[in-house]
């Protein structure tokens, strides 16, 4: 790699780089190893004269941070933070090697290419580009390559915003992800930007039986027969859809008919957004997934203890009390007898859509699409963002897609098996970030 490339090409190239280093994070501290692209990013930087940080809270759980400071202490500065860690793989169901970053058709094969390494290779790129030329921009600029963000950021970025919280700036941020398309109905085109993100609930229900043997189960309550009626109660719940601007902006940038409109806007008819169904349910509602059930361990005891976890997503607002005692209204007459326990717990987090940096990107997707709307929404999982939102700042989704792939495109390609990313749209996300870091920092 040569500074006499394009950052375009620039960024290609470290992408390939980020996803052969196979930074995999099986969500347990001596996992992720993003030393090994914390260091190709060093390496990608070297002789630029930014100033660099380096974060390790754990043996090669490596953080990294490049700076330039601006020219007007008083501009807004932007903070681009980029994770450079990749969820593990299920080896059988890949048709190509995950980490060989093959190139194929216009496209890049690798896990993490689409989550989200190929944005955070275009904010290298784009960054180191601010350095080599030579001019300081007015306001200061940081790129992050933030480890362990599959993992909620423990040893990330929440551990920097928590142990090192003026190593750089949270005012202005940019993560994942934004700059897809939605399928109007009529044929015309609409953008995204991620302003917010659901927030975690997780919970653990306990409940308590008769311990026995397992042939003689007679006159006994079956501890597996009331965690599984806890299971079915919870499974049944149906929280009301959201009724904030978000989710009706959403839904009217659709185009649909007046009847199917109104039919979302009230939580029903998602079948008429095909592919984005699930998304939009969870974009709208609280969601409650059961996802981890435990009960004994030989199969001649009758266990006196079982369990219930569960995934639980609130919106913007909800509180953590609320969750509770929706849980308990669910479980009737059975809330008495099962011990409800607080696991990771966050609450959402959203930015407005309005403000000097949301405006730049708007004019930015403008640049690019000319007269498109741009249709602000919350993400369903989390992102480094809710750090900079915490902190008092403001975080933005932002990428750039081609016409053609639209957000439920890009959703599916999240930790899937094969994924890719198109090289047409690394290139365009490289160009828009240019683009931004200019109008927004004057560089």
């Amino acid at each position: 790699m040569t500074n006499t490339i394009s950052p375009a090409e620039a960024a290609v190239s470290l992408l390939k780089e980020l996803i052969r280093n196979a930074c995999v994070n099986d969500l347990t501290p001596d996992s992720g190893n993003e030393v090994r692209n914390a260091d190709t990013l060093e390496s990608f930087f070297a002789g630029t004269g930014v100033r660099v940080q380096r974060f390790e809270p754990h043996p090669s759980r490596v953080s990294i941070a490049f700076t330039i400071d601006g020219s007007d202490p008083e501009a807004e500065p932007l903070t681009l933070l980029g994770h450079t860690d990749v969820v593990p793989v299920d080896l059988p169901r890949w048709t190509r090697d995950p980490f060989a970053a093959e190139e194929d058709g216009g496209r890049i094969y690798g896990r993490g290419a689409t989550d989200m390494l190929y944005i955070t290779a275009a904010m290298a790129a784009v960054t180191r580009d601010v350095a080599l030329s030579g001019t300081r921009p007015r306001g200061t600029l940081t790129f992050v390559g933030c480890a362990d963000e599959e993992a909620r950021g423990g040893l990330g970025a929440g551990w920097i915003a928590q142990n090192h919280p003026d190593a750089f700036s949270w005012r202005n941020c940019l993560s994942e992800e934004g700059g897809s398309h939605l399928p109007v109905a009529d044929g015309t085109d609409a953008l995204v930007v991620v302003v917010g993100e659901k927030g975690a609930a997780q919970r653990r229900l306990t409940v308590h039986g008769d311990a026995g043997h397992g042939s003689t189960p007679y006159g006994r309550e079956l501890t597996v027969g009331l965690i599984a009626e806890v299971a079915r109660r919870i499974a049944a719940t149906s929280p009301e859809v959201s009724g904030d601007d978000l989710w009706q902006g959403y839904v009217r940038a659709f185009r649909f008919d007046p009847a199917t409109e109104q039919a979302l806007i009230d939580g029903s008819g998602y079948a008429a957004l095909k592919d984005l169904a699930r998304y939009s349910h969870a974009m709208s509602h609280l969601t409650v997934s059961p996802t981890v059930l435990r009960a004994g361990s030989a199969i001649n005891v009758l266990p006196s203890t079982a369990s219930l976890e569960l995934d639980i997503r609130p919106l913007p607002g909800q509180t953590q009390g609320e969750i509770d005692d929706m849980l308990r209204e669910a479980l009737g007459d059975l809330a008495q007898r099962v011990t409800i326990e607080h696991l990771i717990t966050e609450d959402a987090t959203v930015s407005p859509a309005s403000g000097p940096l949301y405006s730049a990107i708007v004019d930015t997707f403008d640049e690019f699409f000319p007269g498109v709307p741009v249709v602000p929404t919350i993400a369903a999982g989390g992102s480094d963002l809710r750090f900079a939102r915490r902190a008092g700042g403001v975080g933005y989704g932002f990428a750039l897609h081609r016409r053609g792939q639209t957000l439920g495109n890009v959703l599916d390609l999240l930790h899937s098996h094969d994924e890719y990313v198109e090289v047409e749209d690394v290139k365009l996300t490289v160009s828009a970030y240019r683009s931004l870091v200019h109008r927004f920092l004057g560089a």
